[in-house]
């Protein structure tokens, strides 16, 4: 594989997480006027300086060639002191991210990317996940999750069980809190890790990961 097809694809990678990060802000903007929102960070690889890894891509793969890791969607804690207002706090994010792609922000996330974990502010006790659909109840086949919809527009995943250090991220990332208003711009976050040089591995020596 040509270097400047891997440097490409770093490239790329380097851009979906800005893309991201973007959206983080957009988002968090947009829902600042919301008096039940108390503190929202960025959590995820988004929040993270990007490392190096072999990648889903078979002919990276194959290979075993590193390339910055991938982003896959915008992972979002919403410290929230009510869930009535789950469906305005949906469609505002949407709103938000469709008026920045118009705009020409430099983002074109949507709001089907985001993923947004729903917590109580006294506890960090995971609540549930802001639903996207446009309708609660739905029939779709996430919807039938038991205690889906018992609070409209949190959804319930099925046997999901918050990692211990799902909040760590905030430490760093917090965006807003109310009270302090923002603190920081997504972009400022940090962006990748140092690499570190390594030797050639032989083509019999390399293998997936």
């Amino acid at each position: 594989m040509r270097r400047s097809e891997i440097a490409e694809q770093d490239r790329f990678m380097l851009l979906r997480q800005r893309e991201f990060r973007i959206a983080a802000d957009v988002v968090t903007d947009a829902w600042t006027s919301f008096p039940d929102v108390r503190a929202v960070a960025v959590i995820g690889s988004v929040a993270k300086a990007l490392w190096k890894e072999v990648p889903r891509f078979s002919e990276f793969r194959r290979q075993g060639i590193e390339v910055w890791h991938e982003c896959r969607d915008l992972d979002l804690a919403l410290w929230i002191d009510s869930q009535r207002q789950l469906d305005g706090l949906r469609r505002a994010a949407a709103r938000a991210l469709r008026a920045a792609f118009e705009r020409g922000a430099g983002t074109s996330v949507v709001s089907q990317q985001l993923d947004i974990f729903l917590i109580e502010p006294s506890t960090d006790r995971y609540l549930g996940r802001l639903c996207q659909f446009n309708a609660c109840p739905n029939v779709k086949r996430d919807c039938a999750a038991p205690g889906c919809g018992a609070i409209p527009f949190n959804k319930v995943i099925s046997d999901f069980k918050p990692r211990t250090d799902l909040l760590e991220p905030s430490t760093h990332a917090m965006l807003y809190e109310r009270g302090k208003g923002r603190l920081r711009s997504a972009l400022d976050l940090p962006h990748v890790e140092e690499s570190r040089p390594k030797l050639r591995r032989s083509k019999e020596r390399q293998s997936p990961q």
